[in-house]
């Protein structure tokens, strides 16, 4: 069934970049003559939809992209079947009706209810591992365990590359609607802290430079960007940021699969990118504050034909 919010959107998206064509085609064939940079007009309607079983599959793909080159290490179709057990909790957006695929999940899971599950072990059994080497991650090691005392919600949050961080912010703001709803019918869901589990990269320069004696552009700066050992990290969720001022702790951690050097001679761009893992703890009480601060920065602006979002929308790697 269709969630409460359900919006029509008018986003300006520049027609270059293969993401575009893929995700809208007849994109190219509709550009006006003329500059390159005039931009096209793209209606999209976003719906909000409980996780349904049609979306098994989508769900395995989205959690794939977001556990990154580690998620051989854990049963995605487990993981999204207990996605699909919480009907009423957790959000969908389509853009094509109901039986659409899912552009974007955003869902919690309750680490202690569910510790007895080996798909629910070998997330917790990673997290510990990787928290232990990084200094920024270690207080997780006293705080996942089952026996600790605390109800630590997982949430799992990703979606396609070419979707608006602007969908977001009603995404949490529904789960923490949820969850209420669900605390108010006694099911497990009160939740002393929430670790999103996310990811960042890192720029890297190409090698192409050093055998073509090609000048390279310095980077373009970016907004969504911090630093981590003397490197510039950059988000791949812009509202981590975000969340980073309402956090107990947050911090990076490396993959334990080989990542693919991130040469950018491929792409015939001067920069490629290494990913990390990335996860935020956050205080239950905080992040009803951190869902208002994104309200804020990532504004939904309804207007009489629908909503209006800015096309950086397509700009996030």
């Amino acid at each position: 069934m269709a969630k409460r919010k359900h919006v029509e959107d008018d986003l300006e998206n520049s027609a270059d970049g293969d993401d575009s064509e893929q995700e809208f085609s007849g994109l190219e064939e509709s550009s006006s003559e003329g500059s390159e940079d005039e931009y096209d007009e793209i209606r999209v309607e976003f719906e909000w939809f409980d996780p349904q079983k049609q979306d098994f599959e989508g769900f395995q793909m989205l959690l794939r992209q977001l556990f990154g080159t580690d998620a051989s290490f854990f049963h995605l179709g487990a993981i999204a079947d207990l996605i699909l057990e919480q009907k009423l909790l957790g959000s969908t957006v389509k853009t094509d009706g109901n039986e659409g695929d899912p552009h974007s999940l955003l869902t919690v899971l309750n680490l202690k209810q569910h510790r007895n599950r080996p798909v629910i072990k070998s997330l917790v059994d990673y997290l510990l591992d990787r928290s232990s080497t990084s200094s920024s991650l270690s207080p997780l090691i006293s705080l996942l365990p089952a026996n600790s005392g605390n109800e630590v919600g997982l949430i799992l949050s990703e979606r396609w590359v070419n979707i608006a961080t602007e969908v977001v912010p009603p995404m949490y703001e529904m789960l923490l609607e949820e969850i209420e709803w669900a605390v108010n019918d006694k099911e497990p869901y009160t939740f002393t802290h929430y670790l999103i589990w996310s990811k960042i990269y890192h720029a890297v320069p190409s090698t192409l430079d050093e055998t073509t004696n090609r000048p390279m552009k310095k980077m373009k700066p970016e907004s969504n960007k911090d630093v981590d050992d003397g490197q510039s990290m950059y988000y791949f969720h812009p509202e981590d940021e975000v969340l980073h001022r309402y956090a107990m702790l947050y911090g990076n951690f490396d993959y334990k699969t080989p990542v693919p050097e991130g040469d950018s001679r491929n792409a015939f761009q001067d920069f490629g990118v290494t990913p990390h893992g990335h996860l935020i703890l956050i205080d239950a009480a905080a992040l009803k504050s951190a869902v208002k601060a994104l309200k804020t920065d990532f504004p939904f602006l309804p207007t009489t034909s629908g909503a209006t979002m800015d096309e950086s929308w397509s700009t996030t790697p």
